[in-house]
């Protein structure tokens, strides 16, 4: 699998979409494909729930939605490898309160350089016309997108 994905990235140049987003039920290991990815490219994954989490902890409340995408640019720039950078627990980017539409966020980090991420949601249908959903309907944070501009990669136990 991991020879299928590292193919892949390095075909993205390419492609319209520079988003690889990595899709599977719980337990399937996606975040230790990312990190193989990661030792055979030579660079770190950003944990965004812990950097950008802790960066945002010293600012107050009422002020985090207004430098998040700043702090996560400035984040995702320190830890991208030339024009690759590989994200991991994804989850703090749907918190309702900084008022963040985190796949579009994950797009415009694309438009500069090739970006994979493990997708915390799941994938409902096929990969070429399936919807990428984040937690339940009714859930404050519940998310449905299309797959325009998204490269699935799933990932199987």
């Amino acid at each position: 699998m991991i020879e299928r994905l590292e193919r892949l990235v390095d075909e993205l140049g390419a492609l319209h979409s520079k988003l690889v987003l990595l899709i599977g039920p719980p337990n399937t290991r996606k975040s230790a494909l990312l990190q193989s990815l990661a030792q055979i490219k030579g660079i770190e994954p950003l944990n965004v729930g812990a950097e950008l989490g802790r960066r945002l902890a010293a600012i107050p409340q009422r002020q985090r939605h207004l430098q998040t995408t700043a702090i996560l640019r400035e984040l995702a720039d320190q830890h991208a490898a030339g024009d690759l950078l590989l994200l991991d627990n994804l989850e703090l980017l749907f918190d309702r309160s900084l008022h963040l539409d985190p796949l579009d966020l994950l797009k415009r980090h694309a438009h500069a350089r090739r970006v994979v991420a493990v997708w915390p949601g799941e994938l409902q249908g096929d990969a070429r016309t399936g919807r990428l959903i984040y937690a339940d309907m009714g859930h404050p944070e519940h998310q449905d997108y299309s797959l325009a501009g998204v490269v699935p990669f799933e990932v199987q136990n």
